[in-house]
Parts: structure tokens; sequence; C-alpha cells
């Protein structure tokens, strides 16, 4: 196996503009996939996403943020920096007008740069993909709940 990405693409019923919020701003991460975050949603911005009561603290730093169409940071929960690519996967947000919606394509980068043997880089990659598995059909969730709300 490669492990050189992980790559998600769903579907939800609502602009862009509403999308680019859910992806990019902590009070809405909080909601569908950290239990905390704190940084500004824009690029060079650092700051922390959090699970659990501060069991894991990860890193981030915001890369890239050009609403309504694209999101991405870096992050690591290796102890290290999530502004050092080196120590960081990069995971980017692109939303596109879809059929009156928006279809989220979310990658996730950086495994093999990692520096990790190969059967950490496979248990690393791997609980990504599950990860993922779980979080983005909360994204699409969240999202639908938010736009009902409104």
């Amino acid at each position: 196996m490669e492990h050189g990405s992980i790559e998600r693409e769903i579907h939800v019923d609502a602009s862009p503009e509403v999308v680019y919020e859910v992806v990019s701003r902590p009070e809405h991460l909080s909601r569908w996939w950290t239990d905390d975050a704190d940084f500004e949603p824009v690029p060079g911005a650092v700051g922390e996403l959090v699970w659990g009561d501060r069991a894991d603290v990860s890193p981030i730093a915001v890369v890239r943020a050009e609403p309504p169409r694209l999101f991405s940071f870096r992050w690591c929960h290796s102890g290290g920096k999530a502004d050092d690519s080196a120590d960081s996967l990069l995971v980017t947000f692109e939303l596109i007008p879809s059929a009156g919606g928006t279809r989220i394509r979310l990658v996730e980068t950086g495994f093999r740069e990692m520096g990790w043997e190969a059967a950490k880089l496979a248990q690393g990659y791997q609980e990504h993909t599950a990860g993922w598995d779980t979080y983005i059909p909360r994204l699409g969730e969240y999202v639908a709940r938010l736009v009902a709300a409104s």
C-alpha cells in the first residue's frame, strides 16, 4: 500500500459559503470533529485541536484560507510542531459547487514524509483512514442539521 494520501468526498445540500464556515471555524469543528478547537482561520495562524478533557491536544497551523472554496491546515499529534512540514500532515478541504449544494473533497497528505518506519506508517495511515471514515459522515450530518435549523 502506498500510504501517500487519504481522499474522501461527500455531497451536502448547502452552499459553499455555509460549508466553508463549517470546515474552517473552531466553533463548528467542535460540533463534528474535535471536542474543542482554538485558532483563527487565516493563513499563518496557529492554535490547537483538542479531544477529550485535553487528553489529546494537536497543534494546528492554517496554510490556506480562500473562502468559500478552499481551507487547508497542517496538524500533528506526535508532539511536533504543526508549522513544520516534515513533522505534520496537511489537510485540505476543497469545496466545489455541485447540484445545488457543495461537493466537499478532503485530502490528507504527508504520511510518507513523517519519516515513520513501515509499521508505524501503516498504523498511522490506517488510524487516519478510519478517523475520516467516521468524521466525514458526521460533517455531512452536522451541515444538514445546521441548514435545517436556519
